[in-house]
């Protein structure tokens, strides 16, 4: 008998029709049924692949890093393999997996079969798959709203990141591990599970999405703008060699804050200050290349 996907595809994005008759065409030849089902808001997301569990031999998602953040609960209480199409603006989570951006070529990846199981990151009991920050980045992620994602595309996070940089101010925050605490005066803590983040910015040189291990980084800068200075270490994940920079590694990280701050997991604000971090190793199922 075929195999049958749960496949999840925003149809009324600005290419959401497309992409998703491109989703079906491709399954299809492949002998992969698709069973689509639209989803109206990220919450109803892992809801919906619980329904349709023992209908379905796998689940496809197409979206960016904010849809595949909003599957995770979901695949993880089913056990179904998780399959990833690229089709939003970062894709951060495809990267780290090397899947590639080409609709077609991600669905060989599936058709292939070769899967890979990865961890998932916990903030507050919320799931991140490549990293949850706050600082800049939620900052960012408040900012950055769905009508200038559709009309300016990665541009638009050129535009919304000017912005914020420019009106950065430090704030304080303790920082606990199994090794240390730290009071610190930062613009940014960012918490890696996966590599990639930022549109291919690294979390830490070596990380990796199955390493059981947390990556912090936290930018104890006076002024946002000598992160320009900085910007190809932090491509290449070498930040931590600068000394405004603190990088550890752990599995498990607290942070407060003097008020609540929000926290941005995956482009999507879930939780605030204080918060809790954690890590589930091999939670989540995926296809993936076989060489990576």
């Amino acid at each position: 008998m075929p195999q049958r996907a749960l496949l999840i595809v925003n149809g009324k994005s600005r290419s959401g029709e497309a992409n998703l008759q491109a989703s079906v065409e491709a399954l299809t030849s492949h002998g992969i049924e698709p069973l689509h089902r639209e989803c109206g808001h990220r919450d109803e997301l892992s809801p919906m692949i619980v329904k349709h569990r023992d209908e379905v031999d796998m689940v496809v998602v197409g979206g960016g890093d904010g849809t595949m953040n909003a599957a995770a609960l979901g695949v993880i209480e089913t056990g179904l393999p998780l399959g990833v199409l690229p089709l939003g603006t970062a894709n951060d989570l495809a990267r780290t997996l090397g899947i590639p951006f080409d609709l077609n070529q991600a669905v060989d990846v599936i058709v292939a079969g070769h899967t890979r199981r990865i961890d998932l990151g916990l903030v507050n009991d919320q799931p991140f798959f490549n990293v949850a920050s706050l600082g800049l980045s939620a900052e960012l992620a408040q900012k950055l709203t769905k009508d200038i994602k559709r009309r300016f595309g990665r541009f638009g996070y050129a535009m919304v990141a000017m912005k914020v940089l420019s009106q950065a101010r430090p704030f304080s925050a303790v920082i606990s591990s199994d090794t240390e605490t730290a009071r610190v005066k930062t613009l940014q803590i960012a918490v890696g599970n996966g590599r990639y983040y930022g549109g291919g910015n690294a979390v830490e040189k070596d990380a990796a999405i199955d390493d059981e291990h947390l990556d912090l980084y936290s930018l104890e800068l006076q002024r946002a703008w000598k992160l320009a200075f900085m910007a190809r270490s932090f491509r290449a994940g070498a930040h931590g060699a600068w000394r405004e920079v603190r990088a550890v590694r752990a599995q498990e990280f607290d942070i407060r804050t003097r008020r609540p701050k929000p926290i941005n997991a995956d482009g999507e604000i879930v939780t605030h200050t204080p918060a809790h971090f954690s890590i589930r190793p091999g939670a989540v199922t995926v296809f993936a290349p076989s060489d990576q």
